[in-house]
């Protein structure tokens, strides 16, 4: 029953009504959250036959080792690219798709479904581009300047191809969200600048990109957790974090310690580092956006 106010008069209803919630959570989400977490302080044998307590050495290895730190700066570089050149890009294409053009349907439609792709096809689809034989992208390159180019096998071009293949996977999920945004700011207020004689990029800079605001702060967050978490299919499908480790990036690095060198602990920790910076950096992205954002009223 409920009260008229919209609360339950028996919380014993209420409790049942969200224990299948609760169940599920505790089941696939707290609890090995907090296993991981305590796993992080041990060593663990092969298949977890055996478990030495050795406190924060894995942390240590994690923030001394010469590998992790190159880990932590490849990471580092990625999420950067990645974030920055999907939004710029994701908001550019919004801007485009939001004039009045005959069939502007097929065009946004165009825009988004590289979205609905699963993260290993889009993988694949960049691995057949950038192949140094039969790739299409060396195919042109070698029509028009006569050089192909080994994308797969150079640190930087590797780590290049894996941040394109990752932005165009993003690029239509931005492009929703900025074309709705938009789509909402007051069209009188852009005619008002428009006849006070203002041009184009003041017009964009000075009205539409603050009302755009709290989506790009949304797309900023939501992006970079994306980043950290999403990047596995591409770096395994293209490069298998090298050549010489110059892509693995901190998820890749987890799966490879804990399911290819059987280093549970290490991966653990490595998992409750990672958790622990996406945390830090999106209260940092909220924290220091709250001046930054415009809310229309």
């Amino acid at each position: 029953m409920q009260a008229k106010n919209g609360y339950f008069k028996n919380n014993f209803l209420a409790l049942v009504l969200i224990l299948p919630t609760l169940v599920i959570l505790s089941l696939f989400l707290y609890y090995p959250t907090i296993k991981t977490f305590i796993l992080s302080f041990y060593q663990v044998a092969f298949l977890g036959l055996k478990k030495v307590f050795v406190g924060l050495e894995n942390y240590k290895i994690l923030l001394t080792s010469s590998e992790y730190l190159q880990i932590f700066k490849n990471t580092f570089i990625f999420v950067v690219w990645s974030v920055g050149l999907s939004l710029a890009i994701g908001l550019g294409l919004a801007l485009l798709a939001n004039h009045k053009v005959k069939g502007k349907r097929i065009y946004r439609l165009l825009l988004i479904w590289p979205y609905a792709l699963p993260p290993a096809v889009a993988g694949v689809i960049f691995l057949f581009m950038f192949n140094t034989q039969t790739g299409i992208i060396n195919y042109l390159l070698n029509h028009l300047i006569g050089q192909k180019w080994a994308w797969l096998s150079n640190p930087t071009l590797a780590m290049a191809v894996v941040i394109l293949a990752s932005v165009w996977k993003a690029i239509g999920y931005n492009v929703v969200f900025y074309l709705a945004g938009l789509q909402n700011i007051p069209g009188d207020v852009l005619e008002a600048a428009l006849i006070d004689g203002a041009s184009a990029w003041t017009r964009f800079w000075k009205i539409t990109f603050p009302l755009l605001s709290p989506m790009t702060l949304f797309l900023l967050v939501m992006n970079t957790i994306s980043a950290f978490f999403d990047s596995f299919a591409f770096i395994d499908l293209l490069t298998k974090g090298g050549p010489a480790g110059s892509t693995t990036v901190l998820i890749y690095s987890i799966y490879r310690d804990g399911f290819e060198y059987f280093k549970t602990g290490l991966a653990a920790a490595e998992s409750v580092f990672l958790f622990g910076c996406v945390v830090i950096l999106t209260l940092i992205q909220l924290k220091c956006s709250q001046k930054m954002v415009h809310y229309a009223r």
